[in-house]
Order: structure tokens, then sequence, then C-alpha cells
């Protein structure tokens, strides 16, 4: 073979010549920080809608052509803007929302940089008429030529902005279609709605009308949190996102400290597949951060099935001096002083508001009755053993899947350690019937029909495939999954009794799982050992860049253990180290109450079955079992009638 030809030596580059420093001109620098504030027509809507609200207007009127980049038109009956006040607005950091270091630290406006305006007026050709209601007359300036005349218009303000990013053809070859750009700039003023109730939005496009949200009134000296606040907000909030969204979502009610937390959360069935109707809001602020969505995430973490994202409008009300708005250009983004503080917060308010089991609505919506009386065996559903004594009790049961065995399993779940009464036996049968109906004998006798609307999730009526359990209640019927429900009831149970900062027991490892890892892991697992020993983990430094996991918690020990101190050792990086205990504790729990629920093919008695349903009743979060699957589901008597054309 021919030897290859040697490479030519590169030749090093030429020095470049020296350039003076100089400063630029005001309109590449103005053009310069349109590039940072003014990405799309939906940028140019954004910033003015924050200008119209901080004007004090009460409606607000968006007139698109092209998608927003032939014409924006804001138009509000804001306080307007003097004559000769005009050509200042257009200057460069010129604004009247703020004057000395404290203004700025105490940002209370949605505007304050005085850049929006030059940085339009940069890349489109501006006009702005305004007429404050002290003047006798409205004044347009046009930003090109600097030229002011009077003009018609009752007092507020209306911007023009034409031929978006005619002056830097390179920016409006990156945008993209009319519809998509209208889509954004529809966005940006939904953001905005979904904030200001007391405010009427309105959105034209090619001289249609695509979006108009009308103002509710709203108290001027009312509180967040307040009942017309919440009222004005819940109908807002069904204007803009549909009335399934109120319907399907609990309202948020929480203050912690400083912190005050509102809005609805959406419940667990509600969940989407993109996260596309998550809503945060930090006084009256729409932002993107990552405490407040993390926080919202991690309330959902016990209710939310596979990798759904949870729908939600939540306004955070804190003092302004403790969250820093000044981080980003576009004022998206935040940075609060105490993060753990907000994120308790979120992340409580969240909790509480979808821990109430939805059952209590439907006895809210039943008409009134007579008090029912609890059925026999229901009188206490709590455990009175402590936790060690009851997983003794629980190990000692044998959970076999035949036939015929005993259900005094579940009923040690229900009763004290000492039942007054023995489990009764079921007959063997050759093969389980597919509707199990219990006998009288077996069974307490039915309250009367017409108690049973005091009931949310009704009386049992019969068991099916030893699965499911059917119940009558005013609203129709009742199906519920006895496993996932009495999974939920169970671990809820266990983390009640393991309050109290309690270490999880972990099994050291014959041969300790070694992994390559980065600094930063190296790192988190020195500064965080007795962190992973709280969570029975046990992960040291085995060389520079090796760590080892000598003990894992002894009810994960046949999973992967570098997979489980990997996890969390990046929880730990990323995020509160109480909140990643809390986790843990709480994943290790729901292994163990899934363990110990009662299984599929069970024969229960109709006691056994009310008691469930008495405990799903009063228990938190009941509605979905610890894989965020439902337990129950409610069919209607108008929908049995519909599969039946009745009526018809």
């Amino acid at each position: 073979m021919n030897a290859s030809p040697p490479l030519p030596a590169t030749a090093a580059p030429a020095p470049l010549p020296r350039r003076p420093i100089r400063d630029l001109p005001d309109e590449l620098i103005s053009q310069i920080a349109a590039g940072e504030v003014v990405e799309r027509p939906a940028s140019v809507v954004r910033e003015l809608v924050d200008n119209a609200l901080d004007s004090g207007a009460t409606a607000i009127t968006v007139r698109l052509l092209a998608g927003g980049v032939r014409l924006i038109s804001v138009e509000d009956d804001g306080c307007g803007i003097p004559q000769d006040e005009l050509p200042v607005a257009l200057r460069r950091h010129a604004t009247s929302k703020i004057t000395n270091l404290h203004d700025l630290e105490t940002v209370a406006t949605m505007g304050f940089r005085g850049e929006a305006l030059a940085a339009i007026a940069s890349v489109s050709e501006t006009a702005l008429l305004s007429r404050p209601q002290a003047q006798a007359s409205a004044f347009l300036l046009d930003a090109r030529s600097g030229e002011i005349r009077p003009a018609a218009r009752s007092h507020g303000t209306t911007v023009e902005v034409k031929e978006l990013f005619f002056s830097t053809p390179a920016r409006r070859k990156f945008l993209k279609s009319d519809a998509t750009e209208l889509a954004h700039c529809v966005e940006a003023v939904r953001r905005h709605a979904l904030a200001r109730p007391d405010v009427g939005f309105a959105i034209w496009h090619e001289g249609k009308l695509v979006e108009q949200w009308r103002a509710t009134f709203v108290p001027s000296q009312a509180r967040p949190g307040e009942g017309s606040v919440q009222d004005a907000l819940a109908r807002r909030l069904a204007d803009v996102l549909g009335e399934d969204f109120v319907n399907q979502s609990m309202a948020v009610l929480h203050r912690a400290g400083p912190v005050t937390v509102t809005g609805r959360a959406g419940l667990p069935d509600a969940a989407r597949a993109r996260a596309d109707h998550q809503y945060c809001y930090v006084n009256g602020r729409f932002v993107r951060d990552k405490v407040l969505t993390h926080a919202a995430r991690s309330a959902y973490e016990d209710v939310l099935h596979g990798q759904k994202q949870p729908v939600y409008a939540l306004y955070v009300e804190i003092d302004p001096a403790r969250v820093d708005v000044n981080v980003h250009p576009t004022k998206i983004e935040v940075r609060f002083r105490d993060s753990r503080e907000v994120h308790q917060a979120v992340r409580h308010a969240v909790e509480n508001a979808l821990a109430a089991p939805r059952a209590a609505a439907l006895a809210a919506a039943a008409p009134a009755s007579a008090p029912a009386q609890t059925p026999a065996g229901t009188e206490d559903l709590q455990p009175k053993q402590p936790l060690a004594q009851y997983w003794q009790a629980q190990a000692a049961i044998k959970f076999d899947e035949r036939p015929g065995h005993k259900v005094s399993d579940l009923q040690a779940l229900w009763q004290p350690a000492q039942p007054t009464q023995p489990s009764p036996l079921a007959e063997p049968p050759t093969a389980a019937p597919a509707i199990a109906w219990a006998s009288p004998a077996a069974a307490a006798p039915a309250p009367p029909a017409a108690e049973a609307p005091a009931w949310p999730l009704g009386r049992a009526v019969a068991q099916i495939h030893g699965v499911y359990i059917l119940a009558e209640n005013a609203q129709g019927m009742v199906v519920v999954d006895m496993h996932a429900a009495h999974e939920r009831i169970v671990y809820e149970r266990l983390k009640a009794q393991a309050e109290g900062g309690a270490r999880i027991a972990s099994q050291p490892l014959l041969i300790p799982a070694t992994f390559a890892a980065t600094a930063q892991e190296v790192a988190t697992a020195e500064e965080c050992a007795e962190v992973l020993a709280t969570l029975g983990l046990e992960v040291v430094p085995f060389s520079p860049k090796t760590l080892a996991v000598r003990a894992v918690p002894t009810s994960l020990a046949q999973g992967d253990a570098v997979e489980l101190a990997r996890s969390v050792l990046a929880e730990l990086a990323a995020h509160d180290a109480t909140t990643v205990v809390q986790r843990a504790h709480n994943e290790i729990l729901a292994t163990m109450a899934c363990h110990g629920a009662v299984r599929a093919n069970r024969k229960l008695t109709l006691d056994e079955m009310n008691a469930l349903l008495r405990q799903m009743e009063t228990t938190d979060r009941s509605d979905q079992c610890n894989h965020g699957r439902p337990t129950w589901r409610q069919l209607t008597m108008k929908e049995l009638d519909a599969l039946f054309l009745r009526g018809r």
C-alpha cells in the first residue's frame, strides 16, 4: 500500500487589524436591545398590554394583521400620556414606574425597565396616540419622524406597531406562519386576562373578533383570597380556560407567613399530556419559575398517574421586597429571597386543595334526608396498635390468593387488634362467581333507601369478579376498585403513623455497588451523608471519581442500587433536601401499602364493603391510588338511562 501523503501544515491565521473602541450609534443600541425584548409579535403584545395595565385601564383591545407582523394595535382607556411626555416615552430607559433603587427593589408594576417602547420603535414603524382625561384633545406621535400632531381620541392610549422587523429583515425570516404567530399573541393576552378579571380584553385579527373576555367587578379594597376575588377569578378562569377547567379543579387558598397562594388546582383526572395549562403568577405577573413548577408538581406526586401533566392556575402574593423581578429582559423570570419558603407554601396549598375526598361533593349535591346509621362493623376503622406492631401483625397474615381464603387480613386493617367477632369464612367454590351477593345471614340489614344519600359513596350491593364493588347512592351507581381504594387508605394511615422523621430501615449490601460519579455527585454524597442515611442509603466515596453504595432501603433491596443512588443524588443537588427525604419516605411507604392492601379475587361481605366505602369518604386523597389511578367512578342515573336509550 502506498503511504498517504503528508498533510500540509496549517498556516497560522493572520492577525486581525486592530479596530478602535468607539460608541455605538443609538439606533444600533436600540436594535441590540430589541433582540432581547422583542422576539416575535407576541413579545410586542405582552409589553404593550403591560403598559396598558399599568395605566389603570379597564378595557384593552388588541388588533392584529398577518398574525401581528403587519400591524399590532393596542388600545386602552387608561390615564393617558400628556403631550409633552410623548417624545420622552420613546427614549431608552425612560419610565414613570421607578425613580430610585428602592423603587426597583420593590417593583409593583408590570413594566419598569423603560426599554420596551424604544426597542419596538427601532424595529418597526411605531405611532403613539394618547390623551389624558384633563387634556382637551389627543396627540399623535410618529416615532420615525418625531412629528406630533393633534388627533381625535377619547381618553386613553393607542400604540400602533406596523411592519415589525422591517429594518432587520434577517429577524423577520425566523418568524413562523401567520396562524402560529397569532396563537402566540392570543396566549400572551390570555396570560394577562387570567390575572386581571377586573379588566376586559378583546382580540381582533383581520377585522374578525377572535377572543373577548368581559370584565368582572372586583371591590378595590378586596384582598387576595377573599370571596369576591375568588368568585371573580373563577368566572374569568371559566371564560378563558373553559367551564371544564373550573368544574374539574379545586379552589386553592393558603397563607404561610408572608406568602399567600390562591387560584385553582386541576383534579388528577383532568391532567393532560402536555404542560400547556399551567399558569403561575407572582404579584399578578405571569412567570416561568422552577421553584413554583417543582412545588406544584411535587404536590401531585401521590395522585398523578404516569407522565401526565397537571393543570392549574396559581397566584402567589408576596411582599415585592422579597422577590426580584429584575432578572430577565422579558420579566418572565423571578428570583425569590427565600425560595424554600415559597416552595413550601405552594406545595402545601395545592396538597391541601387536593386532599379532601371528592365524595363529599356528592353529599353536598344530594337532597337532604334523615341521617344514616353507620353499618355494623364500621364503628372503629383505625388500627389501635403502633406502627411496628401493626406491621408485625401484617407479616403474620398470609396473603393467599386461593378462592375461599379467610378475609381476616382485611378485617385486621379495619378493626382493633382483638376483634369482637370472628371473620366469616367464604365457602370454597370450584370457581369464583362473577358477582358475589352477600347473604342476609352474613351481612347486617341494609339501611332504607331513603337514607342512602347521607353516604356520598352510597351503600354496597355487590362485588364483581372479586375486584370491583358496586354501590348505590342518590346520584346512581358507584364502581370502586377495592384494591386501589384500600391501598390509598393504608398508605395515608402509614404516612400519618410514620410522621416524626424516623429513619428508613436499611439493608447492607453483601458486595457494595460502585459507579463512576461526577464531581457534583461526589460533593453531594459527602455533603448530604446524614440525609442519605435518613433515607436508608449509604453512599460513600470509593475513589476521587467513584462512589460506592453500601446500603439501600430494606423494602427496595431488590432494585437497582446504582440507579437509586444516582436519582436521589440528582434530587438532592437540584432541590431542597427536606422535600427529597419526604418524597423518598412516601415512595417506600407506598410500596409497603401496596403489599398490605387487600388483594383482588377476595370475597368480601357487605359489612366489609361498606367499611371500605366509609373509610374512603374520610381519607385524604382517596380518589386516587398511590400510583395516581382513580379508585372510584360515578355513573349517574342520566348516564345509565342513556346506555339503555330510556326516554328516547
